[in-house]
């Protein structure tokens, strides 16, 4: 933990290899965040020799309320980010359904992005810096483009957002 950051009650931590939080940045309170560590001798996840088991937050950034994060594989989130609302999952991990074997992927969520209450983030998908991605979306694809506002099942780019709007150039993470 960096300076001035927060973890609140009742988060629940457990199988990581790394937890990073940066300066001025929080998690709120009721969180579950889960990983699968990599230093088990267990056949899930051996074929992935490189994969961390990892939540890595940047500075200025807000994880709320009773989210459920799987960092069975690394998960990325940028500067002055929120994650936002309730009940969102960032699931990491899944069965490939084609090779028979638990398998997974990193999520990645860039700079002042916003994600809406109880969306969705698969393994393997990005959000782009500058985003927004709405309330009960699926992510499960790595968008690049960054300053639109992302939405849907699945979600798909709905409209272009202006680069002025001052969530996006803000210089200290909280919203008030």
């Amino acid at each position: 933990m960096d300076s001035n950051a927060y973890i609140g009650n009742f988060n629940v931590a457990v199988h990581l290899d790394l937890l990073k939080i940066g300066k001025h940045s929080s998690i709120a309170r009721g969180n579950w965040i889960t990983g699968f560590p990599t230093n088990t001798d267990s056949k899930h996840f051996s074929h992935q020799k490189d994969r961390q088991s990892n939540l890595i937050i940047g500075e200025h950034s807000a994880i709320t309320k009773n989210h459920h994060i799987d960092c069975t594989n690394i998960i990325q989130v940028g500067n002055f980010v929120t994650v936002a609302g309730y009940s969102s999952q960032l699931l990491t991990h899944s069965i490939n359904i084609e090779l028979n074997i638990q398998d997974s992927n990193p999520i990645t969520i860039g700079d002042y992005c916003f994600v809406g209450t109880a969306s969705t983030i698969l393994g393997g998908a990005a959000l782009p810096a500058y985003s927004v991605l709405g309330a009960n979306a699926l992510l499960n694809k790595n968008f690049t483009t960054p300053y639109r506002l992302y939405g849907g099942n699945p979600a798909k780019e709905i409209k272009e957002l202006p680069k002025e709007y001052k969530y996006f150039n803000r210089e200290t993470g909280f919203v008030y």
